[in-house]
């Protein structure tokens, strides 16, 4: 395994164990409105890139032929947190951490399109199991009742289109900092007006739980975004199942839950697919 790939893999890892403490921030911020607590995730974020970028003299506003994919990236990973956030507060945090890790199949389908990266016959087997898998999570009743699982699917589906253009502008010349920055600030200015009118004045709980929102998700974002600048994003992808292990373990631990055992088979029938398929990389 080369030094980058394994760089690559360290940054994926604690930016999936951010990116579940968030989701904890999340659920513990209890019936603040949706497009609040998005907002104060971004507000937060977009402080934590500009220092990112200050320390280490990145581009603010990036390159202009690049400007169109920040924008399209960061309408994408909007829509995607918005999905999530959703389901987080409407499905145990296991079954939406789940259901939004689907997001490496959706990178896996995107990469030919905008990467050239080629898609093999195992990546394609893969992509069938995981989403036969993904429906012992979500249990289709066809009901106002599977609403929340199939928005956690369709956060998966953003968040993988969102991912596949942050390894084309690594390819690009852009910095982790920059993508991230790009990403805060209009999502930011897109939620303002809506958060606006949904505010409510969180107790002084609420307030140290939209902080821990917005930092761990800007820590996490930045770690992500880094970590795709060492390695392709078919084969990095995968190593966000780590997020899937530690949401688990936070959901039990700190909130009480328990693993629905459909869900759970499920989740291993998709973590499997991804050990195999990385083991082919490997070969």
């Amino acid at each position: 395994m080369d030094s980058n790939y394994s760089k690559s893999i360290l940054l994926m890892t604690i930016s999936s164990l951010s990116f579940a403490l968030m989701s904890l921030m999340v659920r513990l911020a209890g019936d603040l409105p949706l497009f609040e607590v998005i907002l104060f995730r971004n507000f937060i974020s977009m402080f934590i890139s500009i220092i990112v970028i200050i320390k280490y003299r990145q581009s603010l506003w990036g390159k202009p032929e690049n400007r169109k994919y920040l924008f399209l990236r960061a309408l994408g990973g909007l829509v995607g947190v918005i999905l999530y956030f959703y389901s987080i507060n409407h499905l145990s945090l296991s079954d939406s951490t789940m259901l939004n890790k689907l997001s490496p199949f959706f990178v896996i389908l995107f990469a030919p399109l905008f990467l050239k990266e080629r898609l093999n016959k195992y990546q394609i087997g893969g992509i069938i199991v995981a989403f036969l898998a993904s429906l012992l999570i979500i249990k289709p009743r066809f009901d106002i009742i599977v609403l929340p699982a199939l928005m956690g699917l369709g956060s998966a589906v953003f968040a993988g289109f969102a991912y596949t253009i942050i390894r084309l502008l690594t390819l690009k010349g852009e910095s982790s900092g920059t993508i991230s920055f790009y990403f805060s600030l209009i999502s930011f200015i897109i939620v303002l007006p809506v958060g606006l009118m949904q505010f409510v004045m969180p107790t002084t709980l609420q307030w140290i739980y939209l902080l821990g929102v917005g930092m761990f998700a800007g820590i996490g974002q930045v770690l992500l975004t880094h970590a795709y600048q060492f390695a392709r994003a078919s084969d990095i992808a995968p190593y966000k199942y780590l997020h899937v292990l530690f949401a688990a373990l936070i959901g039990i631990i700190f909130l009480g839950e328990q693993i629905d055992i459909f869900s759970l088979l499920g989740s291993m029938v998709i973590i499997i697919v991804f050990i195999y398929l990385y083991k082919k990389r490997c070969v």
